[in-house]
Order: C-alpha cells, then sequence, then structure tokens
C-alpha cells in the first residue's frame, strides 16, 4: 500500500553515503523530499538523479532538503555520489533490506528494490505529494516542483 497525500510520513532513520545517520524526525519543521530509486549506476535513475542535482536550487531555495533512498549499500551510494558530483544525501535502505521503501509502499519483493516513488514531507511530517513510477518509466519532475512551490506558497 502506498502513502497518500496527508498521510503521516514513516519515521525512519538510515545511514549516508558516509555511514552518517540520517532520521526524518531530525528533520521536522523542515519538508523533505524523498526520492526512492531502484539502483545506483543504472541509466533511468543516473538520469534522474543528474537532472535532480542540475536543479537541486529549485528545491533547496524553496528550504526542502532532498534526500535519495535506494537499497544500494553505503559504499556503492559513496563511489556513484563521487562519480556524480551529487551534492544531496544518497541513503542506503540495504539493511533490514528495503525496510524504509515497504514503510512508504514502493518495494518491490521480487527483485529486491525500491521503484520510483517520490514524497514530498511538509514541515509536520505529512505527506503533501506523492507518486509513485514502475522500475523501467523515468519520472517527469515537473510535479515535485509544483508540488513545492504550492507547499511555498
Amino acid at each position: 500500500m502506498t502513502l497518500s497525500v496527508g498521510d503521516a510520513a514513516p519515521e525512519f532513520s538510515l545511514p549516508d553515503q558516509d555511514r552518517q545517520a540520517i532520521s526524518l524526525a531530525d528533520l521536522r519543521g523542515t519538508p523533505v523530499l524523498l526520492v526512492f530509486y531502484p539502483f545506483a549506476f543504472s541509466g533511468i535513475c543516473t538520469g534522474e538523479l543528474c537532472q535532480l542535482r542540475d536543479e537541486l536550487a529549485t528545491y533547496t531555495d524553496a528550504g526542502v532538503r532532498v534526500l535519495a533512498i535506494s537499497t544500494d549499500p553505503v559504499f556503492a551510494l559513496k563511489a556513484w555520489r563521487e562519480q556524480q558530483g551529487f551534492d544531496f544525501p544518497l541513503l542506503s535502505d540495504f539493511w533490514p533490506h528495503g525496510t524504509v521503501a515497504q514503510a512508504y509502499g514502493v518495494f518491490n519483493e521480487k527483485a529486491g528494490m525500491a521503484v520510483r516513488g517520490t514524497f514530498l514531507v511538509d514541515a509536520e511530517g505529512r505527506i503533501a505529494f506523492a507518486e509513485v513510477n514502475g522500475p523501467g518509466d523515468a519520472r517527469e519532475q515537473s510535479g515535485w516542483k509544483d508540488a513545492v512551490a504550492q507547499l511555498a506558497a
């Protein structure tokens, strides 16, 4: 079951690419864009996260923190972040495998990966935007930008 607008965002604490824990509770008071993706170094995921990197100011200028989440181990995330120059944390939902993706309803059990789920969590911890795309379907990011603009208004 995927989360809907108005639902409370499930809390989590995950290690980033540098093994530093980042928790949603610690970010309360700040809107957060959660971008779940299948795998580091894969073609569509690289394209999506590079677009996010290139347009990051759209989110940060509105006061939104961006967190990208996959089931990859931290070592792969660190290498990918360095290769691509991502300026936002890459969180590892590796172990227990996919627990956070499951809580958000975006875990593909058969493939052992997150699908393309995007959630904007408002400052109070509620889902303000939710979108889920299939593994092979690249996301159109204009919906995220519209949701951020509405949140900032």
